[in-house]
């Protein structure tokens, strides 16, 4: 009896310590303030996470985590573990739905690297207000025999001459991520869908267009105007791909309290002129193709 008694205790322990060990990594604002850290997940993009310690999205979640009174610290992941790292389980895209699968450690309390708001990733997490305009061009060589579409002033038109110019055409793409093919129904144009390894990054679809490993590239915005600065006369862009999209900080669904908060510091660097400067250190050129969206 006594023993039964004690394997009882033991397990009633496990079973606290695993729970407390679960509350403390998937915290809301409170916790993270008894805590006295913010972990920012990120992943090296563009210029929002540079990978040298600094980016439009480190600078913006630096300066949250001081407004909060807390320590800052950066942790890095990948396309195929953010979601998972911030809460506990991965995702993935199945179908237009959100695939959920396996348990893993939570590392972060928010995933903040110029992430696209899409319908699947949002089934998973909660999106901050909008931070960043985006969408997905197509990109080819500058010597390439396509020829760049000539704007109708309707996104969607432009989106039928894009894909027109498609079929036996070879474009890179990658799953999961905002240069997925499936979310634009890629497969109806007759293209020839070139996918990269999952473990390659978005700031690598240049390189390898410019490699000859297909005649074209989907690539998001921001990575666009960075790639059309850095490779000057050696790429072009022929027409958007998809819809204007929006980038935002990711969430817990059980964090809406650190949301908010972050929703009223980004409300509060908007007017204040503090976002407008870090966007004009980061990505000058923005403000010509979306004016709008910073106003």
């Amino acid at each position: 009896m006594f023993s039964w008694f004690m394997r009882q205790v033991a397990l009633s322990l496990t079973v606290f310590v695993l729970a407390s060990a679960g509350i403390a990594g998937t915290g809301d604002l409170d916790q993270i303030r008894r805590d006295g850290v913010l972990r920012h997940l990120g992943i090296p993009y563009a210029n929002f996470v540079t990978g040298a310690g600094d980016g439009l999205d480190v600078e913006l979640v630096r300066g949250f985590a001081e407004s909060l009174g807390v320590r800052y610290e950066f942790v890095e992941t990948n396309w195929s573990q953010a979601f998972g790292d911030l809460t506990g389980r991965h995702a993935r895209r199945t179908g237009r739905k959100a695939e959920r699968f396996g348990n893993t450690p939570v590392r972060g309390d928010l995933i903040a690297n110029g992430m696209t708001v899409l319908d699947w990733r949002a089934e998973v997490v909660d999106f901050s207000e909008p931070t960043f305009p985006s969408g997905v061009w197509l990109i080819a060589q500058a010597e390439s025999p396509l020829s760049p579409i000539n704007p109708t002033g309707l996104i969607s038109s432009d989106i039928i001459e894009t894909k027109a110019r498609l079929p036996g055409v070879s474009v890179l793409a990658l799953t999961n991520t905002c240069l997925d093919p499936g979310l634009y129904n890629l497969e109806a144009t007759s293209a020839e869908i070139r996918l990269l390894p999952k473990e390659r990054k978005l700031n690598e679809m240049i390189p390898a267009l410019l490699n000859n490993d297909g005649e074209t590239t989907l690539l998001d915005v921001p990575d666009a105007l960075i790639a059309l600065q850095r490779w000057p006369g050696r790429i072009k862009v022929i027409g958007p791909i998809s819809d204007d999209q929006q980038m935002a900080v990711a969430f817990r669904p059980s964090s809406p309290e650190l949301r908010t908060a972050f929703n009223k510091y980004l409300a509060g660097t908007r007017a204040n002129g503090d976002y407008a400067r870090l966007v004009e250190k980061y990505y000058p050129s923005v403000f010509d193709y979306f004016p709008g969206f910073f106003d």
